[in-house]
C-alpha cells in the first residue's frame, strides 16, 4: 500500500503563487508515476499533472501548460506542484495520485490506484 498526503492549499489573488506538496509512503518503490488531478465544483476531476518517477519526465495538461511545473527531491518519493499565474479557473480540490501502473500513467482517466484526501485551492479575481 502507499499513503499520499498533500499540503499547500490555500486562497489566492489571481495572477499568483502557490505550492502544493505531496509525500508519498509505503511501497513507494512500487510506484511507475505520480500525478496530479483536480475537480471543481460541479465537474468532473481531471487530469492536471503527472511525474513519471524512473527518469523524471513530467506532463501537463494544455490548460496549465507553461504555468504550472512539477518539482522533485532526489528520492523522487515527494512532488511539488508550483502554480504561477493562476486564473479563477484553476479554482479546485487538488488531489495527488499515484499508480505502479505504466498504461494507467498515459491513459487519460483517472483510474489510478493511490490518492491523497485533497487540498483546496481558492483563486480570486
Amino acid at each position: 500500500q502507499v499513503k499520499l498526503v498533500e499540503s499547500g492549499g490555500r486562497s489566492v489573488q489571481a495572477g499568483g503563487s502557490l505550492r502544493l506538496s505531496c509525500g508519498a509512503s509505503g511501497r513507494t518503490f512500487s510506484l511507475f508515476g505520480m500525478g496530479w488531478f483536480r475537480q471543481a465544483p460541479g465537474k468532473e476531476r481531471e487530469f492536471v499533472a503527472r511525474f513519471r518517477r524512473s527518469d523524471g519526465n513530467t506532463g501537463y495538461a494544455n490548460s496549465v501548460e507553461g504555468r504550472f511545473t512539477i518539482a522533485s527531491d532526489h528520492t523522487r518519493d515527494t512532488m511539488d506542484l508550483q502554480m504561477d499565474n493562476l486564473k479563477a479557473e484553476d479554482t479546485a480540490v487538488y488531489y495527488c495520485a499515484a499508480t505502479s501502473s505504466e498504461n494507467t500513467y498515459y491513459s487519460p482517466s483517472n483510474s489510478w490506484e493511490y490518492w491523497g484526501q485533497g487540498t483546496q485551492v481558492t483563486v480570486s479575481s
